[in-house]
């Protein structure tokens, strides 16, 4: 009988400790896991009229890559994560010629940003505490 009881506790104990464990995601895994469509931008919803060609986008690539596309053109550069700090450097972009301001307000709001905050359904780019955009999974 008692052998049982220590059987169970021992059952107890390793479910609750992988409980917390699978609670503690990893950042990167979570940015690298998924293609980003841009939700809001400084804290409004998107006025989807500014980005004529399609919604912006960002994709976090292995190795420290990112891409992406603007609403009109695409680019291809970096990143780098410390802690909760992250620095985005769009690198090269297309040269179309695009109508609206979404694109140049998506890639001012970009260049602005410092740290992040994410789940498995929305990455949040911000500076500091302020919010400069969010994204949303992007469906294929």
């Amino acid at each position: 009988m008692k052998s049982i009881r220590v059987f169970i506790l021992a059952i107890l104990i390793l479910s609750f400790g992988g409980c917390s464990s699978s609670s503690s995601l990893n950042p990167l895994s979570l940015l690298t896991g998924n293609s980003w469509a841009l939700n809001t931008l400084l804290g409004q919803g998107l006025d989807l009229s500014k980005f004529s060609q399609g919604i912006p986008s960002l994709s976090f690539l292995e190795g420290g890559r990112l891409a992406g596309f603007a609403g009109c053109n695409n680019f291809s550069g970096g990143f780098s994560l410390e802690g909760t700090g992250l620095k985005l450097d769009p690198g090269a972009m297309t040269k179309k010629a695009c109508p609206g301001t979404g694109e140049d307000e998506f890639m001012a709001a970009l260049s602005q940003v410092k740290n992040f905050k994410v789940g498995k359904d929305q990455l949040t780019l911000l500076d500091g505490a302020k919010e400069l955009m969010s994204f949303v999974p992007k469906e294929d």
